[in-house]
C-alpha cells in the first residue's frame, strides 16, 4: 500500500505516485460499495454504484502484481541475486499480523461473523480457504479468498522469476504470459459448462466455489502487474518513451473496463468468465501503467485523503464485512431501507475500525519490518504498497 502511512517511513514527495494511491482507495470503496448487499444494499436508485464493485479485488490484483513483480525483478535485472528469506520476511510482516488479528475475532467471537458458518480455522491459516470452501454453509469471511490467492503468488512467483533468469528471452517469458491466458480461458469455460451442466439453478454456488474463488482461474490481473513490472523494470527507455502516451492509456484503460462492463452484465455467464476476465484486467492494467507516475491526468496530483485511505485499505478490507454486520445489527432497524446515508453510516463505521486495526496492528508491525530489514527489495515506487 502507500508510502509513509503505510510504512511510518517519511518519504520525499518525489518519492510519492498519488495515482496508486488513488486506485487503491477507488479499489477498496468500490468492494466496500459491492458488499452494501450484505445489509440491504444502497437501493435501487443507486444500486449501480455497487453492481460491478467486486472488480475492485481484480484492481487490487493488477496494483499487487505490478508493484511486487518490480521488488523481485529488480535485483534479477540487475544481476543480483533475490534474497528470497527476506522477500518471504518482509510479507510475513506486511500480511499476517492485521490477518490473524482478524481471524482470531472470527473464530473467538461467533457474533462478528456476518455469516453464521465459517470453514475451519486452519485453511484459513495455510491459504487454502478459497480452494475447498462450502459457500452455501461457510460464508464468514469468505472475502478472504483473495488473501489466499495473493499468498500464493507470493509463494510461487519469486521462484519462478528466480527460474526464467537462469537463462533469461523474452519469447519465455510471452509463451508463459501466453500460455496462462489462453489457458486460463479454457480452464474456465470447462469449469462454466461441468457447473451449468450439474446446478443451472440461480444459485450456482458452484460459480464462487470453483470458478471465482479458487487461484487457478483468477490469475489474469495478478499477470497483467507482473508484464507491466516487467517492461518497466528490464525495459526502461521503452517504458518512459511510453509515458509520453500516459493519458492517452488512462483514456484507453476507461474504455476497455466500459467493455468489460458490458463483457460482465450477466457475472456468472460464459462470455464473462472466459475471456472477460483478460479484457478487464487489461482495462485496469492501462490504468495502472497511466497511474504509475506524475506525467499523467490520474497521477499528477495527490487528492485529499486518498492517501490516507489507501494506507489503510488493506486492515479495512479485512473488516468492513463484519462491521456491516454489527452495524446492522445494533442500528440496522433505524437504517432500514438503504441508500447513501445508511452507506455513511456503514462506511464510517468500517472505516472506524480499519484506522483502529491499521494503526494498533498493521503499522507497529511495519515498523518493526522496517528495522529488521532496513533495506528495500526495490527502489522507490514499489515501496508504494508493501
Amino acid at each position: 500500500m502507500t508510502t509513509s502511512q503505510r510504512s511510518g517511513q517519511p518519504l520525499n514527495n518525489a518519492d510519492r505516485l498519488p495515482g496508486l494511491d488513488l486506485l487503491r482507495s477507488l479499489a477498496i470503496v468500490w468492494v466496500m460499495l459491492f458488499h452494501s448487499f450484505l445489509v440491504g444494499g444502497l437501493g435501487a436508485d443507486w444500486a449501480w454504484l455497487s453492481r460491478y464493485g467486486w472488480m475492485g479485488v481484480d484492481l487490487f490484483f493488477v496494483l499487487s502484481g505490478f508493484l511486487i513483480g518490480a521488488q523481485v525483478l529488480a535485483p534479477l535485472s540487475r544481476g543480483r541475486k533475490l534474497s528470497l528469506g527476506d522477500f518471504y520476511l518482509r510479507r510475513a510482516f506486511r500480511i499476517l499480523p492485521a490477518y490473524w488479528a482478524v481471524l482470531l475475532l472470527y473464530l473467538w467471537w461467533p457474533a462478528f461473523r456476518e455469516a453464521p458458518g465459517m470453514e475451519p480455522g486452519w485453511t484459513f491459516v495455510a491459504f487454502v480457504m478459497n480452494l475447498s470452501i462450502d459457500y452455501g454453509r461457510n460464508s464468514a469471511f469468505s472475502h478472504a479468498w483473495s488473501l489466499c490467492v495473493e499468498e500464493h503468488f507470493y509463494w510461487l512467483f519469486p521462484l519462478l522469476a528466480v527460474a526464467l533468469f537462469r537463462r533469461p528471452a523474452v519469447w519465455k517469458f510471452a509463451a508463459l504470459c501466453a500460455a496462462l491466458v489462453l489457458g486460463g480461458i479454457a480452464l474456465r469455460a470447462a469449469i462454466w459448462a461441468q457447473g451449468m451442466q450439474a446446478d443451472p439453478g440461480l444459485d450456482r454456488n458452484w460459480f464462487i466455489e470453483d470458478l471465482y474463488y479458487p487461484t487457478w482461474a483468477r490469475l489474469d490481473g495478478l499477470l497483467c502487474g507482473v508484464a507491466l513490472a516487467a517492461w518497466k523494470t528490464l525495459r526502461p527507455a521503452a517504458w518512459l518513451q511510453a509515458r509520453r502516451h500516459a493519458n492517452r492509456c488512462l483514456l484507453a484503460g476507461v474504455l476497455v473496463l466500459a467493455f468489460s462492463f458490458w463483457l460482465f452484465q450477466d457475472r456468472v455467464g460464459l462470455l464473462g468468465n472466459t475471456v472477460g476476465w483478460p479484457v478487464l484486467s487489461l482495462g485496469l492494467g492501462l490504468l495502472v501503467f497511466a497511474a504509475a507516475g506524475r506525467d499523467s491526468l490520474i497521477g499528477r496530483r495527490e487528492l485529499p485523503l486518498a492517501g490516507w485511505l489507501a494506507a489503510i485499505s488493506y486492515s479495512l478490507y479485512l473488516v468492513h464485512k463484519a462491521v456491516y454486520h454489527l452495524v446492522q445489527l445494533q442500528w440496522g432497524a433505524s437504517l432500514g431501507g438503504g441508500g447513501l446515508v445508511a452507506f455513511m453510516v456503514y462506511g464510517g463505521a468500517a472505516l472506524l475500525a480499519g484506522a483502529a486495526l491499521h494503526y494498533s496492528v498493521e503499522r507497529p508491525f511495519l515498523q518493526l519490518r522496517r528495522r529488521l530489514s532496513p533495506a528495500p527489495l526495490a527502489t522507490h515506487s514499489q515501496r508504494n504498497p508493501t
